[in-house]
């Protein structure tokens, strides 16, 4: 048995043997391979081992295998019917041909490899091969020497690992059977050639008893996403998430897991149509396959993960033209994507009146965005309320970033706020027309002794182009109550607070703790301000580029105090009529629910709330604790506090509608100044489950967009030298790596190490990888290495307490 990899040298083909099948795969999954037309993909020889100086040509070296390939006629009327059933016909009769690899190829058949009969040459093991199976081999491929073009291993049906011991036929019992078979030949006279005759009129009989869909192939080749074989989204997979290799023993467990919780999304979480999809990968037991694929349909359902869109993603973009340099249909993925965007729009329940009219302005696919743009607008008008939020009583100050990227409808929020906002602006604007009249005296009495008194006025909408004195000022003066800044342009704040974006982080995390907030200053006509609780909502749109010019710091928390919002990828979405704007009646419904929330004061306890926001921290610990996902495991402490305060948010805008649907405006706003503890009694009874499941969608919404944002970011901060307590004389525990290193045994092995890094990190992670931690491991004198390639620890790394 043998395989050998063909390359090139100084001209000359040389050859060399490929150890495992798990080089094998890496080799025929390489992304150089995948995208190769056939006469460019790897090389591989079944038949022979190479010569003393490691060439091809003329090798009269015999291996024990022999490979053989199988075409046929692609205008004959059974072409297909016969290359479906070859599948099923080879792996019926794989015991009596000593069957050792399978696999259709490049082009229009098959190449099988088989164990050779020592006693025949290498044209009678093909004939003997043909005439089991019933197929014509190739007259043209009956040399030792033939090389194969293989194709990546979506088209590998079967491979036993036996084909990797590379052994040589012994030469001398092949010579003492040729001598045999001489004396049988001139016993028998002309007997052979009759039965040559009889042979070769045999391999045109092909076996096609069985129906092409009884075939394991035929049927994983059926089956299909929006007309992509599951086949190729799985070997897309593979490339992209573990380089192209198939799982191993070691870690398939682990990788068949996270790729059936990725690929139930495009299954219908149907666990039937993935046991036929997925695989049983390097002797994978039924059982134990099924056993991951219940695990992962028993996993949260959330959006369709970004891994696989990725994946959906690059398979559209490769078959955007097909071979022929036509284009092909690519509308189903598009569709698809954009449905999936509409997966926690979908999970809303009923909105009040005022939330429904903000999206319905904007749309469907813009409904998660509008709610974390309104909420902070919906807080700072109420701003009398405060919500127990795990035992303290909390305002509900909130800060937004709307993400986006040009042109994908960020625009259609602004009118939006501005409907919400619209009545507190009127007052804005009757006390800015007062500081016009007072800087109009000012300026008049510039010479006189007496100065006329600057107002004090409580000005509430804030723009951020403004410096820190000012704003602090500004914010002084708000009698108590929230203040509100909006921009449409998150560059605004890059631009503007550039040198001082540590005080405009500073005073954002102070505004969403609710913290007293102090400015001094010598000099006697320089702003000092002293504020008790610092009320400032915030809600900025822009571009990712522009937040993370805005979010420059990943430590300091202020990027966990920040709600994200994301909208849809419409680079592809046709031009077609806005269907989705502000009208006059939705404006009107949205001032009325603004007017009554400035009405209702006082503190609230939702027990129904606090016990489902409870629910879901837990549900994310036991989630983040099977794979040490720290990131995701702590920006839940806030995303929580955050989703409580925006469903507060929400359950006023419905105690605001019944009220408006029950007894009109006026009547509402009677009612509410009457009855102080109305409103209290209402929201209480709102806390329905129906209702409180917008909990769910809110939150998981916002930590999707956090770790799709900042993972990255905030894992390289932390475990930066920078963050690092420079005189640190221990080593403390601060990442994923460390988290590897208390997992492993004392004295451990690299596939040890390979296999933890893959369950700690995801399957991703690379060979490459792990031998750059080993080797940062040995230099910070953590491990030493052993003369037998094992690894020892020297010592272990301590917890930070």
């Amino acid at each position: 048995m043998s395989v050998h990899i063909i390359y090139y040298k100084d001209g000359a083909k040389l050859m060399r043997p490929v150890a495992d099948e798990k080089e094998y795969r890496q080799l025929r999954d390489s992304e150089r391979n995948k995208h190769a037309d056939k006469h460019h993909m790897v090389q591989m020889n079944y038949s022979c081992l190479p010569n003393d100086d490691g060439t091809l040509k003329g090798s009269t070296r015999i291996s024990k295998s022999v490979g053989m390939d199988i075409d046929f006629d692609t205008k004959a009327a059974d072409y297909e019917e016969r290359m479906a059933s070859v599948p099923e016909m080879v792996m019926n009769k794989k015991e009596e041909l000593g069957l050792l690899m399978l696999e259709r190829s490049a082009n229009k058949g098959f190449h099988i490899a088989f164990r050779r009969k020592p006693e025949l040459s290498q044209e009678e093991n093909l004939k003997w091969a043909s005439q089991l199976l019933g197929v014509q081999y190739d007259k043209g491929a009956k040399d030792i020497t033939r090389v194969f073009f293989t194709p990546p291993t979506d088209r590998l049906l079967f491979v036993d690992k036996e084909l990797f011991e590379n052994l040589e036929v012994d030469k001398m019992e092949v010579d003492k059977m040729e001598a045999d078979k001489t004396n049988t030949d001139s016993s028998n006279g002309n007997k052979d050639s009759d039965s040559a005759e009889q042979s070769d009129s045999s391999l045109f009989t092909f076996h096609s008893s069985l129906p092409s869909d009884s075939s394991l192939f035929a049927l994983r080749s059926s089956l299909n996403y929006l007309g992509i074989p599951y086949s190729e989204i799985i070997s897309k997979w593979w490339a992209m998430y573990n380089d192209g290799c198939n799982p191993v023993n070691n870690n398939r467990n682990t990788l068949t897991f996270e790729l059936a919780v990725n690929l139930r999304h495009i299954c219908g979480f149907d666990r039937q149509l993935l046991d036929s999809i997925i695989p049983c990968y390097d002797g994978f037991p039924e059982a134990e396959k099924l056993a991951c694929i219940d695990s992962a349909l028993s996993e949260k359902r959330t959006q369709m993960p970004k891994r696989l869109k990725d994946v959906l993603l690059a398979i559209r973009q490769e078959r955007l033209m097909d071979s022929d340099g036509n284009q092909t249909q690519t509308d189903g993925i598009d569709e698809a994507l954009a449905k999936d965007d509409l997966f926690y729009f979908n999970a809303l329940p009923k909105m009040p009146m005022g939330v429904k009219d903000s999206i319905d302005a904007v749309g469907p696919a813009l409904a998660l965005p509008v709610i974390t743009a309104i909420c902070p607008v919906i807080g700072m008008l109420a701003t009398g309320v405060k919500v127990d939020v795990h035992g303290k009583m909390n305002s509900l100050n909130l800060v937004s970033y709307i993400a986006g990227d040009f042109a994908s409808g960020k625009g259609s929020i602004d009118p939006v706020i501005d409907a919400w906002t619209s009545e507190v602006k009127a007052m804005d604007k009757m006390y800015q027309q007062q500081e016009d009249e007072w800087r109009a005296k000012k300026r008049a009495a510039k010479n006189k002794k007496d100065q006329p008194e600057e107002p004090k006025l409580p000005v509430r909408c804030l723009t951020l182009n403004n410096t820190v004195a000012n704003l602090a000022e500004r914010l002084a003066n708000t009698e108590g109550k929230h203040a509100f800044s909006f921009t449409p342009e998150a560059d605004t704040v890059a631009q503007k607070w550039r040198s001082a974006m540590s005080d405009f982080s500073v005073m954002l995390r102070q505004a969403y703790d609710g913290t007293s907030y102090e400015r001094e200053a010598r000099s006697a006509d320089a702003v000092n301000v002293h504020i008790d609780r610092l009320l400032w909502n915030v809600v900025m749109c822009g571009t990712p580029d522009a937040l993370y010019r805005v979010v420059t710091n990943y430590t300091d928390g202020f990027q966990s105090r920040i709600a994200l919002a994301r909208t849809p990828d419409n680079t592809f979405t046709p031009l077609t009529e806005n269907l989705h704007v502000l009208t006059d009646k939705q404006r009107d419904r949205i001032c009325q629910i603004a007017h009554l929330l400035p009405l209702m004061q006082g503190e609230v306890v939702l027990p129904k709330l606090e016990a489902k926001g409870r629910e879901w921290l837990e549900q994310v610990r036991l989630e983040t604790i099977k794979n040490d996902d720290k990131v995701k495991a702590r920006q839940r402490f806030r995303i929580c506090p955050t989703t409580m305060r925006m469903m507060t948010c929400l359950m006023l805008c419905r105690v605001a509608s019944q009220l408006i649907d029950k007894h009109g405006l006026s009547g509402a706003e009677r009612l509410l100044k009457t009855q102080p503890n109305l409103w209290k009694e209402m929201i209480v009874k709102l806390q329905q489950p129906s209702f409180l499941s917008a909990f769910d969608a809110l939150a998981d919404y916002q930590i999707d967009n956090a770790m799709y944002f900042f993972r990255d970011r905030i894992e390289a901060a932390f475990s930066s030298k920078e963050y690092a307590p420079s005189n640190a004389v221990e080593r403390t525990r601060k990442g994923k790596n460390d988290t590897i290193f208390s997992r492993l045994d004392n004295s451990f092995s690299f596939e040890q190490a390979l296999q933890c890094s893959i369950a700690v990190k995801g399957a991703h992670i690379t060979r490459n990888a792990v031998q750059q931690m080993l080797k940062n491991w040995r230099r910070q004198r953590l491990i030493t290495e052993t003369p037998d390639k094992k690894y020892v620890k020297i010592q272990n790394v301590q917890n930070v307490k």
